[in-house]
């Protein structure tokens, strides 16, 4: 399989999965005309998109890729049903594109009926985590939230985070605030800012990277528990995740 991000709109990606046959899924396309544009540069042939949440900057192509490839199926959660979805999508539930299968996972926290699909070992994780970061709470709650991360948490450490915001350096400069002696997250900081200086994505990442340098993975550390205030150790690892979240929002 191949994948590839196509850089939308401000910061958004939409992620194209392809196979030798040039078969692909589209996932979250906020916007068509990149995305019609790298479909036609590639000789690409669309089986499906896949919706992650109802945002406008990851369902805003819907109509009109699909006005482009007729009958093309639309995959996504019930807050999707009114953006161009037919076929609404449900937590655990399996299905098949190109051979490959698909799970979806509920993530309620950045909207209510946030979900993620998972095809091993691509993750597509809309808004839920970022590299070094997770998203805004708009609907849900922090407990929910984390919640969420906690089962991506129980994913294999390949997998493949494929999130749709190129947020990582921010989220790194926050996640340094925080543990500025953290030597793991100031040497991917650096490469990160390499990267990005030659206009190259820092996504996809993986679980097993996540794990070290993203914070919202990391509420169980005492080191970070205490830069928080936490004076003792923390058994509500949810309450750690809110306080982590709620400094990020006024970072």
């Amino acid at each position: 399989m191949n994948l590839i991000s196509i850089p939308a709109l401000q910061d958004n990606y939409i992620w194209l999965l392809y196979d030798q046959h040039g078969h692909c899924a589209i996932i979250d396309p906020g916007a068509a005309p990149p995305a019609l544009a790298a479909l036609r540069g590639l000789k690409l042939i669309p089986n499906a998109i896949l919706l992650t949440h109802h945002h406008q900057d990851h369902v805003g192509g819907v109509a009109q890729i699909v006005a482009h490839y007729p009958n093309l199926p639309v995959y996504g959660p019930q807050e999707t049903a009114d953006k161009g979805v037919d076929h609404v999508v449900h937590d655990g539930e399996n299905f098949e594109i190109n051979g490959r299968q698909y799970v979806t996972i509920s993530l309620p926290g950045h909207t209510l009926g946030h979900v993620a699909f998972y095809s091993v070992p691509y993750l597509f994780c809309g808004d839920t985590m970022f590299s070094a970061g997770c998203g805004r709470i708009f609907e849900g709650t922090a407990a929910q939230m984390y919640d969420s991360f906690k089962q991506l948490a129980q994913l294999p450490d390949n997998t493949l985070i494929c999130c749709a915001h190129e947020y990582t350096v921010s989220n790194l400069k926050f996640a340094r605030d925080i543990l500025p002696e953290d030597r793991e997250i100031e040497v991917y900081q650096q490469h990160v800012k390499e990267l990005r200086a030659k206009n190259q994505p820092s996504v996809p990442t993986n679980l097993q990277l996540e794990r070290k340098i993203n914070l919202f993975l990391r509420c169980h550390d005492y080191d970070l528990q205490n830069k928080l205030g936490f004076n003792s150790p923390q058994k509500q690892l949810h309450s750690v995740f809110s306080k982590l979240r709620l400094r990020k929002d006024n970072f």
